[in-house]
């Protein structure tokens, strides 16, 4: 057990590593590339599992970071994570784009594990620590940890959409995880509208009162304020300009467009994204004549995601099945109007897929933010290539200059994809110009001093 005490501790579901066969490296991705400067400036913690069932990890340094691995057993990542975190609260949280499956036994395990990462937390913290708690899977840890360690300083942040009241209410135990976050200092979230729901739940089943942004709760004073979080924009930018990246972006064209316009869809393969309803949306375009099989081409990169749950495994088979319908019916020989690509890909690949791309498809039926819509922008140097995004992810809000869209309404979708492809260049150069310029002011960083500075570290 790690006996020292940091001033500043990171909780969240995973650690900032992966393990490889040399050893450990850094995890992708925007969060960990904010938080861990931080965490090493601070010569702090992160608590968090490191991915697999079972394994038990000692406390050990990674670039000047304490990791302190909590363990999971297989029972826990089948009752906490793949039940409890992503079949409960996930779905509900998506405003319920699919339904959200209730079981006491995942709610009993959330509950050990959220007091499993509470516990490592308080025994690590200094007195008087700063500790952010990150994302749904961890609801509960914010008020385990002030009754503790009520000497701490205490945020949160939740990554995806929080729910309008009334689907809220629909949860077991909704009490239980309102006081949960309510143990937290700070409550960020992506949206306004998202602390103005929480708000108005402390309302609702406490009988609060809310004022502005804050609210008194157990002789304390919670703010929930919106903090939309970024991309790690100088590392996107580096990577767009690698002459490797550029040549493998040239022949991904070549061979996955040729002379046709290409258009790009990245997602994890999940229910919330609206993968779905835009393959239909592009097959509907190549039925009615907007778009030709010999003029465009659509790449779908769908990144596997939570296969054990039943929901997953189904939207696979659905969209796979779309996808052969629509190259059998418009394909021609050596030429598939869809290229669909079930599997991961680099951090390098996804770039030089970004700078490949003539339009890109960020059409999700509910996101809390949608990083890939930022990276793409981010990638762009060119100030080529034009964005349809869903009107329904924290990014419209940033990013009025794409093409927003209803992804529940194909008719719509089509407008905005056929509004993009006929677009002026003049007109995409002024818009890709806009859109960088917000980016590179609200990058990753800033979204984490911001923060910091709210929490009062």
């Amino acid at each position: 057990m790690d006996s020292r005490r940091y001033s500043f501790v990171v909780v969240a579901n995973r650690l900032p590593v992966d393990r490889t066969d040399d050893g450990w490296t850094r995890s992708p991705g925007g969060l960990v590339s904010a938080l861990e400067p931080i965490a090493r400036g601070a010569h702090g913690a992160w608590v968090g599992w490191i991915g697999v069932p079972g394994d038990d990890v000692e406390p050990f340094e990674h670039d000047g970071v304490r990791l302190l691995p909590v363990q999971l057993s297989a029972e826990d990542v089948d009752r906490y994570y793949e039940g409890q975190s992503n079949s409960t609260i996930w779905p509900l949280f998506h405003h319920g784009v699919e339904t959200p499956v209730h079981r006491r036994a995942w709610r009993v395990a959330y509950e050990e594990v959220n007091r499993r990462f509470a516990d490592a937390a308080a025994r690590v913290a200094a007195e008087g620590a700063t500790v952010w708690v990150h994302d749904y899977q961890l609801l509960l840890v914010p008020a385990m940890l002030r009754e503790a360690r009520p000497d701490l300083r205490i945020g949160f942040f939740l990554h995806i959409p929080f729910p309008p009241v009334e689907l809220f209410m629909q949860l077991p135990r909704r009490v239980d995880l309102l006081r949960g976050l309510l143990g937290a200092d700070l409550v960020g979230f992506q949206q306004s509208l998202a602390a103005h729901n929480f708000l108005q739940l402390s309302a609702r089943l406490l009988g609060l009162q809310p004022e502005g942004e804050q609210v008194r709760y157990d002789g304390r004073t919670v703010t929930a304020r919106a903090f939309p979080i970024s991309i790690d924009v100088g590392e996107i930018e580096k990577l767009a300009a690698d002459h490797t990246v550029r040549a493998e972006s040239r022949r991904l064209r070549r061979e996955l467009g040729g002379d046709r316009t290409l258009l790009l869809g990245v997602d994890r393969l999940d229910y919330t994204k609206g993968i779905e309803q835009r393959i239909e949306a592009y097959g509907e375009l190549l039925d009615d004549g907007t778009i030709s099989n010999r003029e465009a081409v659509l790449v779908q990169v769908a990144t596997p995601s939570r296969m054990r749950v039943a929901q997953y495994q189904q939207l696979r088979e659905r969209v796979e099945r779309e996808v052969g319908r629509i190259n059998g019916e418009f394909g021609d020989v050596g030429k598939a109007p869809v290229h669909y690509l079930f599997q991961s890909r680099t951090r390098e690949e996804l770039v030089a897929l970004y700078l490949a791309a003539d339009l890109m498809l960020v059409t999700p039926l509910r996101d809390g933010m949608n990083l890939v819509a930022k990276e793409y922008v981010a990638a762009r140097s060119d100030e080529r290539g034009a964005l349809v995004l869903s009107e329904f992810t924290g990014a419209a809000e940033e990013l009025p200059d794409a093409f927003q869209v209803n992804p529940y309404d194909t008719d719509d979708l089509e407008r905005g994809i056929a509004a993009a492809l006929r677009a002026d260049p003049a007109d995409l150069t002024a818009r890709m110009r806009r859109m960088r310029a917000h980016i590179a002011d609200h990058d990753v960083n800033r979204w984490a001093q911001e923060f910091l500075d709210a929490l009062g570290r």
